[in-house]
């Protein structure tokens, strides 16, 4: 999930902003967004005059080709993205990120390579998020041991399943622990990502059964993109398929004009 609000926060970026223009100076916009891109097409199919006036624009159409972010560190293989009729509030015109009046509605289709998803693992804006799964201690007056997550990679495989592997120190200790996971991945209902069957090794040794059930059922419940609505983010998987090195998703997002993502992005 966390690499999935990376991701819609920063497409965010490249659908609101675009407001009245033609397809080339869409283009030009979503470019600015972009570090580095391989290949990008845009069209905007532009409303009727009067109703351009009113800050209506009938649809968005991207679709492009390694696609690096800015201040995102993650690439995009490739990244289909449809809009339905946006509605901007034309006195926000000038700002640097205008109103939307109605909720922004999209279907959106990434693939992501292995790669790239383990250079974003390995970030350290990624590093500094899984530390707030950190399982010792978190103040100075707590005498518990506090743990760093270390080189978190994972290996996409057929069949959506996955091997995702970390080390976990001891802070101010020099051994680590070697943690192994693999598993199944599943959406249910098209808003919950579960992990199926999933065996856990640390240093080789699979983690005891009778601990495990807890661990997964409160990592499904932060896989969980109902999570995001109160936040005025709804998003709904359509379509999950794993391959050796690939990932594929397919997605439908609903913005609301209150979201905090569109907040975030103004300030």
């Amino acid at each position: 999930m966390e690499l999935l609000t990376i991701l819609v926060s920063g497409l965010l970026g490249l659908i609101v902003p675009l407001g009245l223009v033609i397809d080339s100076t869409a283009e030009n916009v979503i470019r600015s967004q972009l570090a580095t891109v391989e290949q990008l097409q845009v069209r905007v199919d532009n409303a009727p005059t009067h109703q351009l006036l009113q800050g209506k624009v009938e649809s968005i159409r991207i679709a492009g080709r390694s696609l690096q972010l800015k201040q995102q560190n993650i690439r995009i293989a490739v990244l289909e993205l449809e809009t339905d009729e946006i509605e901007l509030d034309p006195s926000s015109f000038r700002q640097k990120l205008p109103k939307i009046k109605r909720p922004l509605q999209a279907g959106v289709r990434l693939v992501l390579n292995q790669e790239d998803i383990n250079k974003l693992l390995q970030s350290p804006e990624f590093l500094s998020r899984l530390q707030k799964f950190n399982i010792g201690g978190s103040s100075e007056s707590d005498s518990s041991p506090v743990y760093n997550f270390i080189n978190p990679r994972v290996e996409i495989l057929a069949n959506n399943r996955l091997i995702f592997q970390v080390e976990l120190q001891e802070e101010n200790q020099e051994k680590k622990l070697a943690i192994k996971v693999e598993s199944g991945l599943s959406v249910v209902t098209g808003s919950q990502f579960q992990l199926i069957n999933p065996v856990v090794l640390v240093d080789g040794e699979e983690f005891p059964p009778q601990f495990l059930n807890n661990v997964v059922n409160n990592i499904n419940q932060r896989l969980d993109l109902r999570n995001l609505e109160g936040d005025g983010l709804q998003v709904r998987i359509l379509k999950l398929d794993m391959k050796p090195k690939k990932l594929e998703i397919a997605a439908f997002l609903r913005i609301e004009p209150s979201s905090k993502f569109l907040e975030t992005r103004r300030s």
